[in-house]
């Protein structure tokens, strides 16, 4: 098991199924990203970097997309959602719709890959 499974394991009723379904939308975007933590947090990550994070707070769930500009360029579609540069509140009973998680993690997958040098042969 690994970093997000454990978290999962602990968090029952519709704010776990809510965020489980968070963490499948993200791992369907970018199937290959592996658990661990990223700022402490138990996450998904792509190529070594933070891509998804999703958890429960007292009164909200909040999805983490580990970058200042992914929900800032989604602004438009996450009206009636509380939401920051950073992080985008939620609640099992009003959840993130299905398209915008994909924007966001395609937005974060995106941002990551572009920052990956390829590896090829030397010279």
């Amino acid at each position: 098991m690994g970093e997000v499974t454990d978290y999962l394991t602990g968090v029952e009723g519709p704010d776990g199924a809510a965020l489980s379904h968070v963490y499948a939308i993200a791992l369907d975007v970018s199937p290959e990203a592996g658990e661990g933590l990223s700022y402490g947090m138990p996450a998904l990550l792509l190529h070594g970097k933070g891509y998804a994070s999703a958890l429960r707070a007292k009164d909200h769930l909040s999805v983490f997309p580990f970058s200042g500009r992914v929900l800032a360029a989604l602004g438009d579609r996450l009206e009636g959602f509380d939401w920051s540069k950073g992080t985008l509140r939620f609640s099992a009973a009003h959840p993130v719709p299905d398209e915008v998680l994909r924007a966001i993690f395609t937005a974060r997958r995106a941002e990551i890959e572009s920052t990956v040098k390829p590896r090829g042969k030397g010279i």
